[in-house]
């Protein structure tokens, strides 16, 4: 059996896009969630969120949905990380939290919003964790939490499987996301027993995709290949140019500054070239944190 990889656009998607019971146990299984609190049915949202006023900026995430409490929450899965996208991840939370409630309807009818994020690369390399939970607490006494928006980060690289003891979907999906891919083989046992990751499994089955989407998720492999190259010259080039710049205006200041423009720059010209390649401006906001009005304009 041959299966593709889950951390790309379309299979992401296609398992927890279109299969309520899978992105339930994910999230279940990933957020921190108090007894009690658990998940028991959703209902998919449309993942784009258009602003009232045209001039405003276009949100998207990979996956969005609601409980029957009406928690809503927001699933993204970052191939390429970038300091915007921290931001941008916040902003969509945001959004999704003020829009809850319509002319004349009271605040007390907001419920949470929780934003979880799989990045595929290493963003905190100063922590030894993999999991990264943001709140908002009270800087004194930080058992006081006001619960409406969680952020929750996954840095992928940095998991390692370990015992099940009380997290075992936690650890499964996990192995799912970071163990299963084009090269495997043979699936481990552990994930096989798992109902939910058995059924995701069976979703990734190359067979099941057309030679159109196979050629769209070939397609998606490349652009992410490209933007990594790209990305990387420019920020070796801000580097180069903020250090040239430090010689004459001060070495940390211009560093740092050289180095965010170089960045910028860097991301214009990723953006740029790969809409010139025809990649999905989806896949580009994903890969680059630019907006779509900001896409098109270039």
């Amino acid at each position: 059996m041959k299966y593709l990889n889950p951390r790309a656009d379309l299979t992401f998607k296609r398992i927890f896009g279109e299969h309520p019971d899978l992105v339930i146990s994910l999230l279940n299984a990933l957020l921190p969630l108090k007894a009690g609190e658990e998940i028991r049915e959703i209902e998919y949202l449309p993942s784009e969120m258009v602003p009232d006023n045209p001039l405003r900026k276009f949100s998207i995430v990979d996956v969005r949905c609601c409980d029957v409490k009406g928690r809503q929450f927001l699933v993204e899965m970052q191939m390429l990380w970038s300091p915007e996208f921290r931001e941008r991840v916040l902003f969509n939370a945001s959004k999704a939290y003020v829009r809850q409630l319509d002319a004349g309807e009271g605040y007390e009818l907001l419920q949470p919003v929780y934003s979880l994020n799989l990045v595929n690369e290493v963003f905190e390399p100063a922590l030894d964790g993999y999991y990264h939970h943001y709140a908002m607490v009270h800087v004194e006494h930080t058992d006081h939490i006001i619960d409406g928006l969680q952020l929750i980060f996954v840095e992928l690289p940095k998991f390692t499987p370990h015992t099940y003891s009380e997290k075992r979907m936690h650890v499964l999906w996990l192995r799912f996301l970071t163990e299963i891919g084009e090269s495997t083989r043979v699936v481990p046992h552990e994930l096989l027993e798992a109902p939910e990751i058995s059924k995701a499994l069976t979703v990734l089955e190359e067979s099941a995709f057309t030679d159109e989407e196979l050629a769209g998720y070939e397609h998606f492999w490349d652009g992410i290949s490209v933007e990594k190259t790209l990305y990387n010259s420019a920020r070796r080039e801000g580097l180069a140019e903020g250090r040239a710049e430090g010689k004459a205006e001060g070495i940390a200041e211009g560093r740092a500054e050289g180095l965010a423009e170089g960045e910028a720059k860097g991301k214009r010209l990723i953006a740029a070239n790969m809409k010139k390649s025809g990649i999905d401006p989806l896949i580009i906001v994903q890969c680059t944190g630019l907006s779509i009005e900001e896409i098109e304009r270039l």
